[in-house]
């Protein structure tokens, strides 16, 4: 099943069966991200999301349709990637603070400063590094967050964010799912090292040691 991706990290695929991830978010950049790690032989992939999806998430959030609106995005998302992967996927409701899984990675899908904050203190409490994204109009960000903390970028937690379009949402989450693979399959990868793309004229995709 996955003779091609063995191609590439070989003997690593071994340790993609044993690993576990939370996603914090089911909207766009959960929507890519999930899907993407559902394909990749992951142990166990958590997606942790209490909101319900609404008729304007769908040109972003493509795994959902006009019937799932009213529903919860993270018991639809897990659903629907459930049927084509061999990982255990499961799906929680509550609160961030009520989650008790082993896991090896948190992957931020949000677009809640308060929610980060909340990601960066638990992940320093389980060390364990966790993954920050986001997008907002032509500028996507990611970073692998290991000794560093969110306290960097000195946002305000009453930030509004512009708006969002399709195609930069399935950009920043396939760097945030690339990274995440790397990670977990025991690859190379730069920790507290932000990546910035910039589209807002010509394409500029700068990394910043933090």
């Amino acid at each position: 099943m996955f003779r091609k991706q063995i191609e590439l990290i070989k003997d690593n695929q071994k340790n993609l069966e044993n690993k576990s991830v939370l996603i914090v978010g089911a909207g766009g950049l959960g929507n890519v991200v999930a899907t993407e790690l559902s394909c990749i032989g992951l142990k166990n992939i958590y997606i942790m999301d209490f909101d319900e999806i609404e008729i304007h998430n769908i040109h972003r959030q493509f795994q959902f349709n006009k019937m799932d609106v009213g529903s919860k995005k993270a018991k639809i998302l897990a659903k629907k990637i459930d049927r084509c992967s061999r990982s255990n996927i499961r799906s929680f409701c509550e609160k961030f603070e009520d989650f008790n899984k082993k896991i090896d990675l948190i992957i931020d899908c949000t677009d809640n400063f308060e929610v980060r904050k909340k990601i960066d203190k638990f992940a320093k409490y389980k060390n364990i590094p966790w993954l920050y994204s986001s997008v907002e109009a032509w500028i996507g960000q990611v970073c692998l967050f290991k000794e560093k903390n969110l306290d960097i970028f000195n946002i305000s937690s009453n930030h509004k964010v512009a708006g969002v379009l399709p195609a930069m949402v399935g950009i920043v989450g396939s760097i945030e799912a690339m990274l995440a693979t790397k990670y977990l399959a025991g690859l190379k990868v730069e920790f507290d090292k932000l990546i910035y793309i910039d589209f807002s004229e010509n394409l500029k995709i700068n990394t910043f040691k933090l």
